[in-house]
């Protein structure tokens, strides 16, 4: 039946629109350049307070796009699951590496991400003619093309940005099962309310990052009652 005018529309929301998939123009100027293998290398978990880096590395054949492969924050889990089992078994190479905890703790998030990097680029079964870097210059890494907001730009780094994601949220609900008290389950390290919290009850595990703001208490709190 027709909806009469001025009735208030009912029914369920409709189904937000698929985000686009990354595009391949990075990709073709370095093949239509020479460049026979183009490495498109992101990371996740820069901004947790708990947990490793993980850095993806992906190069694609000539032309290879899979559908709906973008940015890994826009693509829904189950998705994401799909797409890396594809990754793996289509994509010309990858690789996944990452930089532990102590790490972080020892050279500081910025280096221990760039040691992942190389580590995932040095094992990589190909030799890199270009590399395609998501966010700003790492002049650590040698010759590369940096790419801000690369991983929704550059389809090699979108699906390095899914191979990080999938493999570090894995890696977080395996550790949530030895420390249930955190919810790294859902919070995957990040700094949510419930996370926090924890820490102040509970301490710090060895997997948290103590350098990070928060993670250690560095101030009295005067206001709680003591303990019994």
């Amino acid at each position: 039946m027709a909806r009469q005018e001025g009735e208030p529309l009912t029914g369920p929301p409709r189904p937000r629109a698929p985000a686009p998939s990354a595009p391949l123009d990075y990709e073709e100027r370095g093949w239509s350049a020479g460049c026979r293998v183009v490495v498109g290398i992101d990371e996740v978990g820069l901004g947790p307070v708990a947990g490793p880096v993980v850095v993806g590395a992906v190069a694609l054949h000539p032309g290879q796009q899979f559908e709906g492969c973008t940015d890994s924050k826009l693509v829904p889990p189950a998705r994401r699951e799909e797409l890396a089992l594809r990754i793996r078994a289509e994509s010309l190479a990858w690789r996944v590496a990452a930089a532990s905890t102590r790490e972080i703790e020892r050279l500081n998030v910025r280096a221990a991400t760039i040691v992942a990097m190389r580590r995932a680029l040095d094992r990589l079964p190909v030799e890199a003619d270009l590399v395609l870097v998501d966010g700003n210059p790492v002049p650590e890494l040698g010759e590369h093309r940096s790419i801000v907001g690369g991983d929704r730009a550059s389809h090699s780094i979108a699906c390095a940005s899914i191979l990080a994601k999938v493999t570090r949220d894995r890696l977080m609900r395996r550790l949530d099962a030895r420390y249930p008290l955190y919810g790294w389950a859902s919070n995957k390290g990040y700094r949510t309310r419930h996370h926090m919290e924890a820490i102040r009850r509970h301490g710090p595990t060895p997997h948290h990052r103590v350098t990070f703001r928060g993670v250690l208490q560095t101030e009295l709190d005067l206001d709680r009652e003591p303990p019994p």
